[in-house]
């Protein structure tokens, strides 16, 4: 019997109804699907039944790798790697539906390195990805709440994020203490132009840094107290970072790119 391993935050989905779920969030008949972390195999099986195209695996721990290939063969092609040290650009030729149950210590790693690496022309049609609950809160949040932050900025600049269901951790194998939550993210046709997205880290990071503060301190570090900026953004340097809006952040960086080119 295959035990999950703590140290690769690995917990297996074992509850039928929520596989199925998953699978129907999106279509995967004749698509290329990408599965991470896909650990026994049991998710894998429900999307085989839907007839995508192909199916890859990202699967870094060796014995399950092995174990997915004894059972599957060749109905799947078995990547046996990090998922953080892989391209997935160079990994395919077409877009790609993307399905994860993301081990909870690296999520938020591999959805900030996916959405950060993303250029024009993205790689994949969707993402339907799993993470702990208080993560997938703070994901899709919005401005003016406590779980606004860093994390919703970045992940919703290019996307667009919709909650599909929370799942308890009766549904897991072994149980894990906390509730999970299933988010579903698809490309955006408009967003914000922005050159380089590690600015984007570094505003958040400069804004964010101390999110109980008012913005006069960060927003002087970055710009120096430009008023143009401010006057053009209609921004309040009383207001603390929670209560900027998306959009202002994404501007806010591309006048940071304006100044510093």
């Amino acid at each position: 019997m295959i035990k999950a391993k703590k140290s690769l935050g690995q917990n297996f989905l074992i509850d039928k109804s929520i596989l199925e779920k998953i699978v129907n969030t999106t279509d995967v008949s004749n698509k290329t699907i990408l599965e991470i972390g896909p650990g026994t195999g049991n998710l894998t099986s429900c999307i085989l039944k839907k007839k995508p195209k192909q199916i890859f695996v990202i699967e870094k721990d060796n014995e399950l790798s092995i174990n997915l290939k004894n059972k599957f063969n060749n109905q799947i092609k078995i990547i046996n790697n990090d998922v953080l040290k892989i391209d997935e650009t160079k990994l395919f030729n077409e877009r790609v539906t993307v399905f994860g149950n993301l081990p909870y210590n690296i999520s938020t790693e591999i959805l900030s390195k996916w959405v950060i690496n993303l250029k024009n022309n993205f790689w994949f049609e969707c993402l339907v990805l799993m993470f702990q609950k208080e993560v997938a809160d703070r994901i899709i949040a919005e401005f003016n709440t406590s779980n606004y932050g860093r994390l919703s900025i970045i992940c919703n600049w290019k996307l667009k994020i919709k909650k599909i269901c929370d799942i308890k951790p009766e549904a897991f194998f072994p149980r894990p203490k906390i509730e999970s939550s299933l988010l579903y993210f698809y490309p955006k046709k408009n967003f914000t132009k922005i050159k380089d997205p590690k600015n984007l880290e570094k505003i958040t990071r400069i804004f964010f840094n101390q999110r109980r503060k008012m913005l006069k301190k960060p927003f002087n570090q970055l710009f120096n107290g430009d008023k143009r900026v401010l006057d053009k953004l209609n921004i309040d340097l009383n207001l603390r970072p929670q209560n900027l809006t998306l959009d202002t952040y994404y501007k806010l960086t591309s006048e940071y790119e304006n100044l510093i080119s």
